[in-house]
């Protein structure tokens, strides 16, 4: 007779990642503890340390870890034998999806989108809807910008700005243009203006697009927030040139910035939409490319994917639509909260002369150098804090707790971040007197 054995408490024998993992992990290098379990906004180590979460899976975990209402329909889906996988076969997972899709968000936010089912992550979404855009006007150029993070796929790649993710893709990375982001001349400078202007220049070499690729908030670019007034410019130059807007939601949309798409109320509708990350409400894979319907365009199977139909994640998105979209609460609460970090980083920057970014509960804090960020980070960690930084040089200390987070517990850990800050600033200022 055998036995499966019960989860060891003791500290684990951590040498199995040195020999069989690759040397590319990057978060256990920083948080180098071994978890076994996850509930609501805590994670728990092996050797009984409990830490907050505001990394949230980089925004993958907007309603936290383990929500019951999500984990209890997939429990009663499983036990039902309900299909796990469908490739893009008709299911009663996917009919519940779609419908309460259609019924909670399309519908009360005037929005007519076709739904497509693509691999299982963002970087899948953003190359669907590239080549989609390339499909339908018949051009090659896209046009993403600075600072910009669209996924690791080679498509996507190439609409990614970061040197060190690109460098790592060995071919070149074509056809894409990288204009300048919102603010990034400072705020005398209208980008959006420079772009128009390049593209009316028939002598500018910029070629005509087939799309344009915007975050409103660029979450691993530093959490540089793009105005209403720039992205309605960018969506009126897409338009006036023939290109299609597509919008990134990978990581700003579904709650993180208060509505459940990022471009809500600022007077454009994109032309395509991406979604992943907490789209599945739980953290299973799962991820979207909307758009308009003339741009359905499509050939049965002319892209497709292996894992397109997660029959699972299609179960507890549509419990986390039911649960936190059906009335306004849940995002009145989540902007609510945003304005409760805003207000501790205002009073952070001016103190410090940091810079505060990003928008709802996407913020982050410009410390000003990366070093400065990891000295910040580690010892949050090492006081239970899970947090993580972004920007170019890794500058920006980024804040995303899940959104489903108590008052209390969110102060608390602003508390943490707080303290180390004024710590290392104070440490800073030491040195730098010496």
């Amino acid at each position: 007779m055998t036995t499966t054995p019960k989860p060891s408490h003791q500290i684990p024998d951590r040498d199995i990642y040195e020999r069989r993992e690759s040397g590319v992990r990057s978060y256990a290098r920083a948080m180098p503890r071994q978890f076994g379990r996850a509930e609501n906004v805590w994670m728990y180590d092996n050797q009984g340390g409990r830490y907050l979460d505001f990394l949230s899976g980089c925004s993958t975990l907007n309603y936290g870890h383990n929500h019951p209402i999500m984990k209890q329909a997939l429990l009663d889906y499983i036990a039902g034998d309900g299909i796990t996988h469908g490739l893009d076969l008709h299911t009663d997972a996917k009919q519940d999806f779609l419908t309460t899709f259609e019924d909670v968000i399309l519908k009360p936010r005037g929005l007519d989108y076709r739904a497509m089912f693509t691999g299982p992550t963002g970087t899948n979404a953003v190359e669907a809807a590239i080549k989609l855009a390339r499909k339908v006007t018949g051009r090659e150029m896209v046009i993403a910008f600075t600072n910009g993070f669209h996924g690791m796929t080679l498509g996507a790649l190439a609409c990614t700005g970061n040197a060190a993710k690109r460098g790592g893709a060995g071919v070149p990375l074509s056809h894409v243009s990288h204009e300048p982001y919102d603010g990034y001349y400072g705020p005398d400078v209208d980008t959006a203006d420079l772009l128009e202007q390049r593209l009316a220049d028939p002598s500018s070499g910029l070629d005509a697009p087939a799309a344009i690729l915007v975050e409103t908030v660029q979450g691993e670019g530093g959490l540089n927030a793009a105005s209403p007034e720039w992205l309605r410019k960018i969506a009126q130059i897409a338009k006036a040139h023939g290109a299609l807007l597509i919008v990134d939601d990978i990581q700003a949309g579904c709650g993180r910035t208060g509505g459940f798409f990022s471009f809500e109320d600022m007077g454009f509708t994109p032309d395509i939409v991406t979604l992943a990350k907490s789209l599945s409400g739980m953290g299973l894979p799962f991820a979207l490319t909307l758009f308009s319907p003339e741009l359905d365009q499509w050939s049965p199977g002319e892209h497709n994917g292996t894992f397109r139909g997660n029959n699972h994640a299609f179960v507890t998105a549509t419990a986390a639509l039911r649960h936190f979209w059906s009335d306004d609460t849940f995002q009145a609460d989540v902007r609510r909260r945003g304005e409760l970090v805003e207000q501790r980083f205002d009073k952070l920057a001016t103190e410090f002369g940091f810079e505060q970014r990003g928008r709802g509960m996407m913020r982050g804090l410009n410390v000003g150098s990366g070093e400065l960020a990891a000295t910040i980070t580690g010892a949050c960690f090492d006081q239970g804090l899970i947090i993580e930084t972004s920007g170019a040089h890794d500058e920006v200390i980024k804040v995303l707790a899940p959104l489903v987070i108590d008052d209390a517990v969110l102060i608390a850990g602003l508390d943490i971040l707080e303290s180390n800050i004024r710590a290392a600033m104070a440490t800073d200022y030491a040195v730098a007197a010496e």
